[in-house]
């Protein structure tokens, strides 16, 4: 009973620390989101060839809906493969909260979203550039699917957005924010109204606090277990078996990145954190966890072999990453 409150203690003591530094953190993340949301997305569409360096650079902006949104415009073929992955691979997710808030040094913050904004450049490239030497024919646009499937009623109509892609942001608004904020319907509503109210500051202290619960949850949990399994089985065993395993915990960390949930980025932060995991093993995690966006792929790309083949991607580059950082005994 001893060993159970100490642990519970000490989880509550390391987790009390972090949620002042959490809510700032995302308070500044939201006012960003709202202030620049459009911005990102038209940047995004309006990339064409570049859609891969666009959507690496903005995909490291801490937006909780990037990833999501930018699987709903791929699903509609409005963005492109290789700029879905770009996006995927940069998205930092709930790493950089977890850092700031753990007082991480800015130059490490700084190489780890360098890395990933560069993996996911290259590789954009690369999947773009395949798909063109291999005379892939670029799909239709499926706007009409999507808004059909959501009974979405667009600002605009779905004909004028299919000839001008160029205007696709005004014209396919409502799906791209469902996919932002969580599937919820904005349609049959005044949409400047609802706008204006999701940019108020209430709604920014609001979804604050709800960011932040989430995180301290999920934080607090894992502190548990592993304060359990180091109590268990010692800190010294822990670091000797991870140490020796170095490859299969890479492996371990980018298939547990794929759990499209925030709670993936925020345990692969905090556990190399606590020194269990080493850099690689963090990288590859990191760099595999798109969030929310491999479940709105699920739900708006029909094409199931499809979305299995990303994902099978997405975790062989992140792990060969993480294993490459290994291999050479890099670190920040």
């Amino acid at each position: 009973m001893e060993f159970v409150l100490d642990i519970l203690l000490d989880a509550l003591k390391d987790t009390a620390i972090l949620i002042p530094f959490l809510f700032a953190t995302y308070v500044l993340m939201e006012w960003l989101e709202h202030r620049t949301g459009e911005k990102t997305q038209k940047a995004v569409l309006r990339a064409g060839v570049a859609g891969p360096a666009v959507g690496a650079l903005l995909g490291a902006v801490p937006q909780c809906g990037f990833s999501a949104a930018s699987s709903t415009l791929y699903a509609g073929r409005v963005i492109t493969l290789g700029t879905l992955f770009a996006v995927y691979l940069a998205t930092s997710d709930e790493m950089l909260p977890i850092f700031i808030a753990q007082q991480v040094p800015i130059e490490t913050i700084l190489g780890v979203l360098g890395i990933k904004v560069v993996v996911g450049m290259v590789v954009g490239f690369i999947v773009d550039l395949v798909l063109r030497l291999t005379h892939h024919v670029p799909e239709k646009l499926k706007i009409h699917e999507l808004c059909a499937k959501d009974n979405c009623h667009c600002s605009g109509d779905c004909d004028t957005c299919e000839r001008y892609p160029e205007l696709v942001y005004e014209h396919f608004k409502e799906v791209v924010e469902r996919a932002e904020h969580g599937g919820e319907s904005e349609h049959h509503h005044d949409h400047s109204h609802d706008r204006d109210a999701r940019h108020s500051w209430a709604d920014i202290l609001k979804s604050s606090l709800i960011h932040t619960g989430q995180v301290v949850l999920y934080v607090f949990l894992i502190t548990i277990v592993l304060n359990a399994v180091i109590g268990l089985i010692g800190e010294e065993t822990l670091g000797t078996w991870m140490s020796g395993n170095e490859y299969l915990s890479v492996m371990m960390a980018s298939l547990f990145g794929l759990i499209p949930n925030c709670a993936a980025s925020v345990a692969i932060a905090q556990l190399y954190l606590e020194g269990v995991l080493g850099f690689g093993a963090m990288m590859g995690g990191l760099l595999s966890a798109a969030g929310i966006g491999l479940l709105v792929l699920f739900r708006n790309n029909r094409n199931l072999k499809q979305n299995l083949a990303i994902i099978g991607i997405l975790f062989a580059v992140s792990a060969a990453i993480g294993c490459l950082f290994v291999l050479f005994n890099v670190a920040l």
